[in-house]
């Protein structure tokens, strides 16, 4: 499992997390599903939404990308839809598995993500808790 240095492990002053330490070696990669995002949910799922689109166009780009260590859960909230599968066949229960921003759906989606830096909502970097353990 490719280690996704310098990518944020969370959302500073949350419990939602980025990435993950180590692999599962007994049971494999958690599988990554399409989770219905519903216009109620609270106002902190939508902060890591956001928080977590931001790092993955800041760190990835356009590029396809390498699940590695990226947390299955956080990313099945965007699968589907904003992160979509650069391969086929996918194996969604794949720590190898190639992934890729829809560019076009994030920006429709995420408008905070992609504005200018003036226009952009403050949303420090700085703040992310980075673990390299």
């Amino acid at each position: 499992m490719i280690k996704h240095r310098g990518f944020p492990s969370r959302l500073t002053g949350t419990d939602f997390q980025f990435t993950i330490r180590r692999e599962n070696r007994k049971d494999g990669a958690a599988k990554i599903i399409k989770r219905e995002r519903y216009k109620d949910r609270k106002h902190t799922d939508r902060l890591a939404d956001i928080g977590f689109m931001k790092a993955l166009w800041h760190y990835f780009g356009e590029e396809p990308f390498e699940r590695g260590n990226l947390d299955a859960g956080r990313l099945s909230w965007l699968f589907g839809r904003e992160v979509i599968a650069a391969e086929d066949p996918f194996d969604p229960a794949s720590y190898d598995a190639l992934l890729r921003i829809d560019v076009k759906k994030a920006q429709i989606s995420f408008p905070e993500v992609f504005a200018s830096d003036a226009d952009a909502p403050d949303f420090d970097e700085d703040d992310w808790e980075d673990d390299d353990a």
